[in-house]
C-alpha cells in the first residue's frame, strides 16, 4: 500500500450547485417513506407519530450544519475521511478515525446501496406479483450492476442524468402529495390523531425507534460532501445544497405522511407492503397505484445511483492518500473518474441485495452514529481553532447545532436495541484491531518504531 505518485491525476471539479442539490435530493428522496412509513407507524402510531418525524429533521438539520462547516472547510472528495484524518491529527489519531471510517464504509456503503436496491425490487413486486425473496434479490443484484455501468463514465454526464430524475421525481412527489391533500378525509384522519395506540413501545421507545426511521430517510443530504473534489466553488456550493435539501426533503415527507393518512385508515396502512400504492390506488384506480409505482421505481433507481456515485470516491481517497490498497486510486485515463473503487463498490452492493431491508436499517444507523457522526461533532470544534478562513462557512448559533447533533445521536442509539448497539460496539472493536495490527506490520503510529 505505497502512497501514489504526485503527479496523480484528479477527478475535474464540473459539479455545481443543482447538480449538489439533485445528487442529495435524489439520495434523499429514495425508496425510504415509501417502505417505512408503516414501520413508523408500528412504532408509534396517533399524531405522536409527528413528533419523530420533526425529531428526526431537526437532528439532520442540525448535523447538517456539521456536514457543511466541514465540508467548506475541506472540499476533497471522501470528504470525512479527510475530515477526520485533519481534525485528529493525520500521523496520530486521524490515522485511527480516519482507517475506521473508511472500515465502515466497506460495511455501510454496501447496505445503505442495497437497501435502496431492495425496496425497488419489493416495489417492482406489486408489478410482478410472482415475484418470490429470491427473485426480488435478483432484480435488486441486478439494478445495482447496472448502476455501476451507467456510472462508469465521466461525471458531468452524470450530473445531467441526475438533475433530470430529480425533476421527475419532485414532480411526481408533489402529484402524489397533491391528490392526497385534494382527496383529504377530515374522517379518516380524526379516527388518526384520536389514537393512542403505541404499537408496543413506551412512548420514548417508539419516539426514538421513529426518529431514527425518519433520519435514515431524510439521509442523503450529505451526499455532496463525498463528491466535494469534483464540486465547482466548494466552500458555497456545499453548504447551500446540504442546508437546502433538508428543510425541502422534509417538508416533502411530512405532506407525504398527512396525506397518506388523510386517505387510508392508519390500521391499513400499518400493514401496508406497497403504502403509497395502495394510497394512489384508493384515489385514482389500478392505473393510479401502477403509476405511482412507476414513479417510486424511478425514485429509488435514482437513489441507488447517486449513492453508489458518492460512496465509491471513499475507497479511491483513501487509495489515494496511500492508506489503502493503491489499484482503488486508479482513475480512467480518459474521463478522469474512479474506476476499482467504482467496481468493488458496486460489486459489493450487488452482494448486499440477498439481506432483508427491515434489519438493515438501524444497524446501518448505529454503526455510522459510533464510527462517524459523534466523531465528525469535535471535528468542527478542532477545525474551529486550528484555521480560520474567513471564505469558510460557519454554522449560526455555534456550538448548540453540535450539541443537539450530539444529544440526538446518543439518544437514539440508546433506543435502537441492544442487538444493533452490540453489532456496532462490535464493528468498532474489529475495526480498531485490524488497524492495530496494520500499524505494527507497517510500523507506524502508536507503535514505538514508527
Amino acid at each position: 500500500m505505497r502512497a501514489p505518485q504526485d503527479a496523480r491525476a484528479t477527478p475535474p471539479r464540473a459539479i455545481g450547485l443543482w447538480g449538489g442539490l439533485s445528487a442529495n435530493v435524489l439520495n434523499m428522496i429514495g425508496i425510504g417513506p415509501f417502505v417505512t412509513i408503516p414501520l413508523a407507524l408500528s412504532a408509534l402510531a396517533g399524531p405522536s407519530v409527528f413528533l419523530g418525524w420533526i425529531a428526526g429533521a431537526v437532528l439532520c438539520l442540525c448535523d447538517g450544519m456539521v456536514w457543511a462547516e466541514l465540508g467548506s472547510t475541506i472540499p476533497e472528495s471522501g470528504g470525512p475521511y479527510h475530515y477526520l484524518r485533519e481534525a485528529y491529527g493525520r500521523e496520530r489519531f486521524g490515522r485511527l478515525f480516519g482507517f475506521l471510517y473508511l472500515w465502515q464504509t466497506l460495511l455501510t456503503a454496501p447496505l445503505s446501496i442495497g437497501s435502496a436496491a431492495v425496496g425497488f425490487a419489493q416495489y417492482a413486486g406489486y408489478l410482478v406479483p410472482s415475484l418470490d425473496g429470491t427473485g426480488r434479490g435478483l432484480v435488486a443484484a441486478g439494478l445495482c450492476l447496472f448502476n455501476t455501468a451507467v456510472l462508469y463514465r465521466k461525471v458531468g454526464d452524470i450530473q445531467k442524468l441526475s438533475l433530470a430524475i430529480s425533476v421527475v421525481v419532485a414532480i411526481a412527489c408533489v402529484w402524489i402529495v397533491g391528490s392526497g391533500m385534494a382527496h383529504f378525509d377530515r374522517a379518516t384522519a380524526m379516527h388518526f390523531m384520536q389514537t393512542r395506540h403505541d404499537g408496543g413501545h413506551g412512548f420514548w421507545l417508539g419516539l426514538g425507534a421513529v426518529a431514527l426511521i425518519a433520519v435514515y430517510d431524510y439521509g442523503g443530504y450529505n451526499n455532496v460532501c463525498m463528491l466535494g473534489g469534483e464540486v465547482k466553488n466548494p466552500r458555497r456550493t456545499i453548504p447551500m445544497a446540504v442546508l437546502l435539501s433538508i428543510p425541502l426533503v422534509a417538508t416533502l415527507y411530512l405532506g407525504l405522511n398527512v396525506a397518506i393518512l388523510g386517505v387510508l385508515p392508519w390500521e391499513q396502512a400499518a400493514h401496508s407492503k406497497f403504502v403509497v400504492a395502495d394510497f394512489m390506488q384508493a384515489i385514482h384506480g389500478g392505473m393510479g397505484g401502477t403509476l405511482a409505482v412507476l414513479l417510486i421505481l424511478l425514485a429509488s433507481w435514482g437513489s441507488a445511483l447517486v449513492v453508489l456515485l458518492g460512496y465509491s470516491r471513499v475507497p479511491y481517497a483513501a487509495a489515494e492518500q496511500g492508506q489503502f490498497f493503491r489499484p482503488f486510486a486508479r482513475l480512467h485515463p480518459r474521463d478522469g473518474f474512479p474506476t476499482v473503487s467504482l467496481l468493488f463498490v458496486g460489486v459489493t452492493s450487488a452482494m448486499a441485495c440477498f439481506l432483508s431491508l427491515e434489519s438493515l436499517i438501524a444497524t446501518l444507523m448505529v454503526v455510522q452514529i459510533l464510527f462517524q457522526y459523534i466523531a465528525q461533532c469535535f471535528a468542527v470544534v478542532i477545525l474551529r481553532r486550528r484555521k480560520a478562513d474567513a471564505s469558510v462557512f460557519r454554522m449560526p448559533l455555534y456550538p448548540l447545532p453540535i450539541a443537539v447533533s450530539l444529544v440526538g445521536w446518543l439518544y437514539l442509539v440508546a433506543t435502537s436495541g441492544w442487538l444493533s448497539i452490540a453489532v456496532g460496539v462490535g464493528a468498532v472493536v474489529v475495526g480498531t484491531l485490524v488497524f492495530l495490527w496494520q500499524a505494527r506490520s507497517t510500523r507506524s503510529w502508536p507503535f514505538p518504531n514508527a
